[in-house]
């Protein structure tokens, strides 16, 4: 495969969405797929990347498009204690 070819396996139509699998966890943690002002004028950040704990207690980066099913399966894990506070 070409390198012309490559770069278009991970094009999007925001830059911000682009997965790169060289980046490292903490790089993925600071990716934005939006950082900008809304109809409002309110600046809206969106981050690429959701990072979830393992059970193992490894933390692991999953794409906001790509990985939203088992995003949505580890939002429905999540408990609130009695106190109201998250337990997942």
């Amino acid at each position: 495969m070409s390198e012309h070819n490559k770069q278009d396996t991970h094009r999007s139509a925001n830059p911000g969405d682009r997965i790169d699998e060289s980046k490292s966890l903490e790089e993925k943690k600071q990716q934005l797929a939006v950082d900008s002002p809304d109809i409002t004028g309110d600046h809206i950040e969106v981050p690429t990347y959701f990072i979830v704990e393992e059970a193992d207690g490894q933390e692991k980066a999953l794409h906001h498009v790509k990985d939203a099913e088992e995003i949505s399966d580890v939002i429905r894990q999540a408990r609130v204690d009695e106190n109201g506070n998250r337990v997942w």
